[in-house]
């Protein structure tokens, strides 16, 4: 059985998702437009300050050392000889007034979004938000003692041979590492490092199901040195291994083991892996055998050594605490890296990854990340920058005169370097350990009496830290039904299906939607229904308007969403998320024809940025698209092209293009990005099992304790809504206001930021 001749939802449901959407601009126009600014106030409006975020670095999440230097910049500016971070744009820096940071402690990205009605100052007056890595430590005591890296600072570091040369004061390697040469401890990467590069770390989302290595707590200065190297080859689920090697510390070959993919080949990429078909075919090597013979390779000690590690620990499906990435120790400006073929040439003397070879050796590239690790660490980081400079970086030196005593090294901490430029600072929270004279803090113990004495205050600190402690006290949340609340969201039901139907069939249909994350088929002895989740809303929101009522086999089927406590405000909701500041001028279209495979079986068309902007753009001029295999996001100029795109669903539909307005904020790769990761227990209950009748007792008394919860949660974060409203109305015109939901062990924070005009 299949369902291919569903392609005429097309062509039943036209009028159904068109007249929704005109009915909506008729509706919403006037709100969304843009209003007209009277006389000058525009020009004006373009003297102020202003930050956003490059649609490249949208979908990235920061951490505190990209928040300090921001906030390093934004006070002292290039004139300050602070560089401009690269992730974000503060455009007319030298305006900015004052920078007011707020941290409200017990808070995540998944309760501000569960909780989405109840934030209305927040949703609509912060239009920058990233998803916020948790910081490890005091995320207030770090602004505060952070080090600004200063550009022309006298005496930033240590002499490089005696006298630091002018030209290298800034340079990425000695301003990471220092002069000092250090034992190797001093290059592994930190847990917070880690999580920002995106290496597999146990607990976070996205690495459930790898394999954690017996590794030690500590590693030392003696702990020993292993390479490794994998090679992929690209299959229907991705990349994948098909190769790995490791090396001792002596750079003998401990491993080199072809691995066969568990999933259908695509593309060898021979050309880089050197893998060809003849020689992956009689391999019966899994991923879990290598996984194995690493963990009894590996002592608990090992420091595992690699370039640009974090792919090859992720093809291998492998947690090890203790990495040394080469790509990070010769550093580079502005987070770009040397490859690795480069260093071996420049560093090593040794050629590798030549042309004359079919594909890169693992080995061989694995004894050269070695290597250069053992040099690094062995010459240590003035000597790595003096001798190769020139060749790697192109800095050139110029000596300074032998008679010039070095001044005094001045403190290089945030908090001096402003109190030294006479500007004021303060901390006001509960109390806590920050590297501030207690002249300069204020502690209360509850968040209102926090916000009322701030107002009271004469005048608004340069740089003022703020910590909103009341709700760190509550008990926290099962974060398994926050994740289910936001996951339900983009989860519809359909039904009754023919007898007989497979889940690739459904997802297959439902996919024209959307990216479709998950299928779950519900039968009963008469009917099969299915419950299918999106990783967007917008999926699930168009298979609602498209596919309910559709024909399949002459029998009509119904979607519609699930029935629960959490979701009696999803429209709300919704038209919230449609309106909000960061998704008005955002339009989600997907490809609904179907095309056929060189086997026969259909497939959606892959969309191409060119195609998108070519039929979108008669609306009006396309600023971004963020493309995915079977959908998009259009970013237009202003809100009235995306009404016009809109407008003109029925003829975009005879295009095969299914639109509606964008309501997943754009900073998310997914909606489901901002839960956290299903539990074995969850998974056993969805896995199989009979279902808990609507009326089972155990779950009733459950849903409705979680309703009161969400009631008390929702009036709680109203209170500290209109608080943080209040406390943004007191600041002075041109700060810079972020607010920090700094997230936990398991769910990611949330970093909104504005500049009050």
């Amino acid at each position: 059985m299949n369902l291919e001749h569903a392609s005429s939802v097309t062509s039943e449901t036209s009028g159904e998702l068109s007249s929704a959407a005109e009915a909506c601009n008729r509706r919403k126009r006037k709100r969304v437009a843009p209003p007209e600014a009277p006389g000058g106030a525009k020009r004006s409006k373009g003297r102020s300050p202003s930050i956003s975020v490059p649609p490249d670095s949208l979908q990235r999440a920061i951490g505190a050392s990209e928040l300090t230097a921001l906030l390093h910049y934004a006070a002292l500016g290039r004139a300050g000889g602070v560089r401009r971070p690269s992730w974000c744009r503060l455009r007319r820096q030298r305006r900015v007034t004052a920078v007011n940071v707020v941290i409200v402690e017990g808070l995540t990205q998944t309760h501000f979004y569960k909780h989405y009605l109840a934030l209305r100052h927040l949703r609509t007056s912060y239009t920058t938000r990233l998803t916020f890595t948790p910081s490890l430590g005091d995320l207030a005591s770090g602004i505060f003692s952070g080090e600004v890296l200063k550009t022309g600072a006298a005496s930033l570091q240590r002499p490089l041979g005696g006298r630091l040369k002018a030209a290298l004061m800034t340079h990425p390697v000695i301003t990471k590492f220092g002069t000092q040469r250090r034992g190797l401890t001093a290059y592994v990467l930190t847990e917070e490092e880690m999580i920002k590069r995106r290496y597999p770390v146990k607990g976070l989302p996205g690495f459930e199901g790898f394999v954690c290595t017996d590794c030690a707590d500590r590693v030392t200065d003696s702990s020993p040195l292993y390479g490794m190297d994998c090679e992929m080859v690209h299959t229907e689920r991705g990349y994948e291994l098909a190769r790995v090697s490791l090396v001792d510390s002596d750079g003998s070959c401990l491993l080199d083991d072809l691995v066969k993919p568990q999933n259908r080949i695509l593309n060898y990429l021979t050309r880089f892996s050197g893998i060809t078909k003849a020689m992956l075919r009689p391999i019966t090597t899994s991923l879990r055998d290598v996984q194995v013979k690493l963990g009894k390779l590996l002592p608990s000690n090992a420091v595992l050594v690699g370039h640009s590690l974090e792919s090859d620990l992720v093809a291998l499906k492998l947690i090890h605490r203790h990495v040394m990435d080469t790509s990070l120790l010769y550093r580079r400006d502005f987070g770009q890296r040397f490859k690795l073929k480069v260093l071996a040439e420049v560093v090593l003397q040794r050629q590798i990854q030549t042309e004359d070879k079919t594909g890169h050796n693992p080995v061989e590239d694995a004894v050269a990340a070695l290597e250069l690790a053992q040099y690094f660490i062995k010459m240590g980081p003035s000597q790595v920058v003096e001798r190769h400079r020139e060749e790697l970086w192109g800095y050139t030196t110029v000596d300074e005169p032998a008679d010039c005593e070095p001044e005094a090294k001045p403190s290089l901490r945030f908090a001096d370097v402003l109190q030294t430029l006479g500007r004021s600072v303060a901390y006001m929270g509960r109390r806590s350990d920050v590297p501030l004279d207690l002249s300069n803090q204020q502690w209360h113990n509850s968040d209102k009496a926090l916000v009322a004495s701030f107002r009271r205050r004469t005048g608004c600190p340069f740089l003022s830290v703020l910590k909103f402690s009341s709700l760190s006290d509550r008990p926290r949340p099962e974060p398994l039904a926050d994740a289910r609340a936001l996951r339900d969201m983009c989860v519809a039901f359909a039904g009754p299906l023919p007898a007989g139907v497979s889940e690739r069939e459904v997802r297959r249909l439902f996919g024209r939607c959307g990216a479709v994350r998950s299928v779950r088929l519900l039968s009963s002895p008469v009917t099969v229904h299915a419950e299918v989740e999106f990783e967007l809303l917008e999926g699930a929101v168009l298979a609602l308007k498209v596919l309910n009522g559709l024909h399949v086999h002459g029998q009509p089927i119904k979607v519609q969403r699930p029935v629960n406590a959490s979701l009696l405000d999803l429209d709300l909701t919704l038209d919230a998320l449609m309106r909000d500041g960061t998704n008005a001028s955002r339009l989600y279209a997907a490809r609904s024809r179907l095309s056929a495979r060189a086997n026969g079986a259909p497939r959606p068309d892959r969309l191409s940025e060119e195609a998108v902007r070519e039929t979108f753009g008669r609306f009006g001029p396309v600023e971004g698209v963020v493309l995915a295999a079977r959908h998009a996001h259009i970013q237009f100029q202003g809100p009235a092209d995306r009404e016009a795109a809109l407008g003109s669903s029925e003829d975009l539909r005879k295009e095969k293009y299914l639109v509606c307005p964008s309501l997943t904020p754009p900073h998310l790769p997914s909606w489901v990005a901002t839960t956290t990761t299903r539990s074995s227990g969850e998974e056993e209950d969805d896995a199989g099992g009979e279902e808990r009748p609507p009326g089972h007792a155990g779950s009733q008394v459950k849903a409705d304790r979680a309703a009161d919860e969400d009631q008390e949660m929702d009036l709680l974060l109203g209170k500290l809504d209109r608080r943080l409203q209040k406390l943004l109305g007191s600041l002075p015109e041109g700060t810079l206001s972020v607010v920090v939901l700094p997230g936990g062990a398991s769910a990611q924070g949330l970093c909104l930021m504005e500049v009050k005009q």
